[in-house]
C-alpha cells in the first residue's frame, strides 16, 4: 500500500530578506525555520531545504543497507550514515557524498561496500535524486 507524507512552508517576505517556517506535518514532531542566509551562509539554528534532503536521504540510505545486509545473512548491529549535500547559490545541488560506517558480524569490508554501493543505487531516496552526482565512502567500524 503506498503511503504520502507531507509537510508545509510558510514564507513572508521575499528571497533575500524574507523567512519562512517548515512544518512537518504527517509526523507533527515539529516547525523549523528557513532563510536564504540559513541555506547559502551559515545555518544559524536555521535549516535549509538541503539539510532536509540529507536527513530524508540518510535515513533512507541507511533503511535500504540495513534490508539489504539482513537479506544476505548479516544483519548489521549498528550502521551511522552521514550525507552531505552541497549547494552552490546560482548553480543548485552539485552534489550528494554518503559516508557510512557498519558493525556487521561476519562481513568483510568488500563485502559491505558491495552492499552499500547497492543501497546507494537502490534506495528510494537516491533514485529521486538521480539528477545529481551522489559519491560513498562505506567503511566497517
Amino acid at each position: 500500500m503506498a503511503t504520502t507524507r507531507q509537510a508545509h512552508t510558510v514564507w513572508e517576505g521575499n528571497l533575500l530578506e524574507g523567512e519562512g517556517v517548515v512544518t512537518l506535518d504527517s509526523s507533527g514532531i515539529g516547525e523549523y525555520p528557513v532563510s536564504w542566509p540559513s541555506r547559502a551562509e551559515k545555518a544559524n539554528g536555521k535549516t535549509s531545504p538541503e539539510e532536509l534532503i540529507a536527513a530524508a536521504h540518510s535515513s533512507c540510505f541507511s533503511m535500504a543497507l540495513s534490508n539489504g545486509l539482513a537479506t544476505a545473512g548479516t544483519p548489521p548491529t549498528r550502521l551511522n550514515t552521514q550525507a552531505e549535500v552541497t549547494f552552490q547559490p546560482g548553480t543548485g545541488i552539485t552534489g550528494i557524498h554518503l559516508t557510512v560506517e557498519g558493525e556487521v558480524p561476519g562481513l568483510d569490508e568488500a563485502g559491505f561496500v558491495k552492499a552499500a554501493e547497492d543501497a546507494k543505487a537502490n534506495c528510494p531516496v537516491s533514485q529521486a535524486l538521480t539528477g545529481t552526482t551522489i559519491t560513498l565512502t562505506a567503511s566497517l567500524a
